[in-house]
């Protein structure tokens, strides 16, 4: 009996020239238990100049981020280079095209959403939400954003918290990063 691990909400906000990624630290197994209520799901990338977001299957998603980081590596550091670099191997490797995970990634110019089809995204308005409670934090964000005065940091952080109210597979334990 195999349970797959899962369960988490990225959320990501663009406002003005700060931009800020908050996770959430629950990983679910199966359907119906929390296995760890404090794990990192958010990482600095490339010197600490990109910050990686990821939601999905834990194990798809650590691979994942490690093949971004390690296309990175191989762009200099350049962002979008990197990010059509990991959809095009995602889409033409047959073991990669079965990760069950997404990434948001971003650096101080912009910010894009890798998808487990291998599509590189770059969202609208700035705000981008993945994992279990990503619609929730997707909407909540966009409230804020045209409601409020708030940084993109508090921005990002509130639309975690007002998803950990809603889904069940996301938690109250937030890591912000801001890039």
């Amino acid at each position: 009996m195999g349970s797959s691990f899962k369960g988490t909400t990225i959320c990501a906000v663009r406002k003005g020239d700060h931009i800020a990624i908050a996770g959430d630290g629950q990983v679910t197994m199966g359907e119906t238990t929390i296995f760890k209520s404090t794990a990192v799901k958010i990482r600095r990338l490339y010197h600490g100049k990109v910050v990686a977001g990821f939601a999905g299957s834990v194990v798809d998603a650590f691979i994942l981020c490690e093949k971004f980081e390690e296309k990175l590596e191989q762009s200099g550091g350049n962002l979008e280079k990197a990010a059509v670099a990991l959809a095009q191997t995602w889409r033409k490797d047959q073991s990669m095209r079965q990760l069950e995970s997404m990434l948001i990634v971003a650096n101080q110019e912009r910010l894009l959403v890798l998808s487990g089809t291998g599509e590189v995204l770059d969202p609208d308005e700035g705000i981008a939400a993945i994992g279990s409670g990503g619609n929730y934090a997707l909407a909540a964000a966009k409230a804020l954003v045209q409601n409020t005065d708030l940084s993109a940091h508090e921005i990002a952080e509130k639309a975690l918290k007002i998803a950990s109210e809603i889904c069940v597979y996301t938690n109250d334990h937030i890591l912000v990063e801001d890039v």
